[in-house]
């Protein structure tokens, strides 16, 4: 197993709509891809990315396919309309909090 980790910055006054985006499109999308959501993280306090997320797959190849695929570019593309600092790396998957 693979594990994508995903982190970003909420953009200032656009919680609410991030918010329904996340639970309307974006979790179903990814998982629709083939990518299972693992983790979710809203940081409060402290220097490092507002939101950390994560999600699983069989394969690096899975995930790399999926990374390249029309239907990501259009789910990151509304993403980046309501978050700053996006980044993502595929890592192997182990148990517990990965960053």
């Amino acid at each position: 197993m693979v594990k994508i980790i995903l982190t970003w910055d909420i953009k200032p006054n656009l919680e609410q709509e991030y918010f329904d985006f996340v639970v309307r499109e974006f979790v179903p999308g990814i998982t629709q891809l083939g990518i299972k959501p693992t983790d979710a993280w809203y940081t409060l306090y402290g220097d490092c990315s507002q939101i950390l997320t994560a999600g699983v797959s069989e394969t690096k190849e899975k995930i790399q396919e999926i990374l390249s695929s029309d239907e990501w570019e259009n789910l990151e593309t509304r993403l980046l309309d309501f978050v700053d600092n996006f980044e993502h790396k595929v890592v192997n998957a182990r148990q517990g909090f990965q960053l």
